[in-house]
């Protein structure tokens, strides 16, 4: 009896496993990690922050390039740097919540679930952001708590199909990052890249990858314009 208990236990917490971390599925409301299209289009996205230090590494490079980008941001982080807050909307770009502290949204009441999102949601629009606030959780981690509370306020959960930054520690090079980037889109591909915080290598390979795909026909849109 107590091998057929381990063998549950065991599958029971595969299962959770994989369902917390699919980034194509979740128990309830809608996700979307890719957007099934001929056309080549791609939504370039950016997550955490933002921080105003590295405000010139990443909104020039889109405003040199005429692309719009969709930031999934931090509320405590988006609180402290307002000044890149109002250049990411000046520059007509999509701004997403991604939760207040970046913290874990597994295992979690519904009260935090809610404190999180609405806290950020209430600093994204106190900075002048009127446009469309899909969700993109930490890591793109859920399980129950926080899909029910984005279906119950009819809330999109976006994740992503192409990510190569490394985190493992080893060394990695912005054309490392922008080849494997690149060869992997589609059309129809939702990029997640996170340049804050002193990310030079992830940085680095921002202009790079619009420029190559760009020379591949690939047009750059928000999120939303994926969608629609």
């Amino acid at each position: 009896m107590g091998s057929i208990l381990i063998v549950i236990a065991l599958v029971v917490g595969y299962g959770t496993k994989r369902v917390i971390q699919t980034r194509s599925w979740q128990i309830t409301g809608d996700l979307v990690s890719r957007v099934e299209t001929d056309e080549r289009v791609v939504a370039l996205t950016f997550d955490d922050g933002p921080t105003d230090a590295d405000a010139d590494a990443v909104l020039d490079v889109l405003a040199d390039r005429n692309v719009p980008a969709t930031f999934y941001v931090n509320g405590k982080d988006a609180e402290q740097n307002s000044s890149t807050m109002q250049r990411i909307i000046a520059g007509g770009h999509e701004i997403g919540n991604h939760t207040w502290s970046h913290r874990s949204m597994v295992f979690v009441s519904p009260s935090t679930v809610a404190d999180e999102i609405e806290s950020t949601d209430e600093v994204i629009r106190e900075a002048g952001y009127d446009g469309p606030l899909t969700f993109r959780p930490p890591h793109g981690k859920k399980l129950i708590t926080l899909p029910m509370y984005l279906a119950e306020h009819d809330r999109l959960t976006v994740t992503w199909d192409v990510a190569y930054e490394d985190w493992s520690g080893k060394p990695q090079s912005s054309q490392n990052l922008t080849d494997a980037t690149v060869e992997d889109i589609r059309p129809g591909s939702i990029i997640l890249l996170h340049p804050w915080f002193g990310r030079t290598t992830t940085q680095g390979a921002i202009g790079p990858v619009i420029d190559q795909l760009q020379e591949q026909g690939y047009r750059f849109v928000t999120v939303s314009e994926l969608i629609r």
